[in-house]
């Protein structure tokens, strides 16, 4: 009974701050809010247009600034316009403290798993990585976050809790060189010694080569657009990450000039066949 009385005054005296008075008092603040909100976008606008090469750094000084206004606006507000007692304070306080709680459970796993990274060290600033669809350079670790450019020059965000559940695979495991894999497609009755050496000679004599690890050749038949054909996979190391592209255009662009001259057979379409 002495339960159910508390409840009932607590609730009568949430209930007697919210007055005609206050009300109006909390309407007229709130339009203040958003008044100093429109003024200070308004501000940044402007700043923007005179000085467009800081317009990223205004922009996020701008947000940062009107979160602040709101937030504490906020609670400054019903604190002195209602002035409720240190009872509710201390229970609203409570509340939000679990809403943080649930809200930053994610921000938490994260900086828990960027600890993790930097011991169990998956990978290094400077690898080549796949995760997932997006392949590029890890250019940065953090607690919160791994960041890697992919070859499009697109910088990509992960949280670091996607690396503890997720599967990444690291082309250099924070070695310079990087094995780098081509493949041609030969016809069946092509003569594929032949055009092993040729492809071989291609590789070695390239400038981005890494000739300190061998360089592996395979041969495999496959089906290329309904026609079988023979696949050349050459393997060979580039001697630094950031020339992968370079050294793979290299090897395609002048080992099929080389096949084409010495008539090295390639599959063919159907229709003209």
């Amino acid at each position: 009974m002495n339960e159910t009385n508390g409840l009932v005054d607590g609730l009568l005296s949430i209930a007697g701050i919210f007055n005609l008075y206050a009300i109006f008092w909390l309407i007229i603040g709130g339009f203040a809010l958003w008044g100093g909100a429109q003024g200070l976008s308004n501000l940044s606008q402007r700043l923007m247009e005179k000085i467009p090469a800081r317009r990223f750094l205004i922009l996020q000084i701008s947000t940062l600034l009107t979160f602040a206004l709101y937030i504490f606006g906020t609670v400054g507000l019903f604190i002195a316009v209602l002035q409720p007692p240190k009872e509710l304070l201390f229970a609203a306080a409570g509340s939000v403290a679990v809403a943080l709680g649930f809200a930053l459970k994610d921000i938490a796993a994260s900086l828990v798993a960027g600890i993790l990274l930097l011991f169990d060290r998956p990978f290094r600033v400077g690898d080549r990585v796949s995760f997932g669809d997006t392949y590029g350079e890890i250019v940065s670790i953090g607690l919160r976050t791994v960041r890697l450019v992919t070859l499009d020059d697109n910088l990509v965000t992960i949280p670091n809790s996607r690396f503890i559940t997720d599967v990444v695979a690291s082309g250099n495991a924070g070695e310079l060189d990087m094995m780098v894999v081509t493949d041609f497609h030969l016809a069946l009755d092509a003569d594929l010694a032949e055009a092993q050496k040729l492809i071989e000679e291609v590789v070695v004599t390239s400038r981005y080569a890494y000739l300190k690890k061998p360089v592996v050749f395979t041969l495999e038949e496959v089906e290329i657009a309904h026609v079988l054909a023979i696949r050349l996979r050459v393997k060979a190391y580039v001697l630094d990450v950031r020339y992968e592209k370079a050294f793979q255009s290299d090897i395609v662009l002048r080992g099929t000039a080389l096949l084409a001259q010495h008539d090295i057979a390639r599959p063919k379409p159907l229709q003209a066949l």
